[in-house]
């Protein structure tokens, strides 16, 4: 199995930076595609971005496109989201996840997941 714990979340004002990390544990941290997906309060669970096992390919979904960046760094089982430009409408619990394989871009894509960290953005 694989573990996943985020950390990083914390109550940012508009127009600020978080930066979120995941770190990995158990299986081989470089044979999954990881992603990022966050939930706000009685919405569904939505796509942010993701990267490849070899970190040498990304998506965005629209809105966090020229804001978020995501990254790995296998060396340290570790997956990254750099948040810039927060918008109040970012405002959500964000999950990092783990996928052999299937649709990256949907929660169905996903084995593994961690438990979340909360991001807040006031206006």
């Amino acid at each position: 199995q694989v573990q996943l714990v985020e950390s990083g979340g914390g109550l940012v004002q508009a127009g600020g930076s978080l930066r979120l990390s995941c770190v990995a544990s158990g299986r081989t941290f470089s044979r999954y595609t990881m992603g990022w997906f966050r939930q706000a309060p009685g919405k569904e669970r939505e796509f942010v971005a993701k990267i490849s096992w070899s970190g040498g390919f990304a998506n965005y979904a629209d809105p966090v496109k020229g804001r978020f960046t995501i990254s790995r760094d296998n060396t340290k089982n570790t997956l990254y989201l750099q948040m810039n430009s927060l918008k109040p409408e970012d405002t959500a619990v964000y999950y990092c996840a783990a996928s052999s394989g299937g649709d990256y871009l949907s929660i169905h894509g996903y084995d593994y997941w961690g438990q979340g960290t909360q991001v807040t953005v006031s206006s």
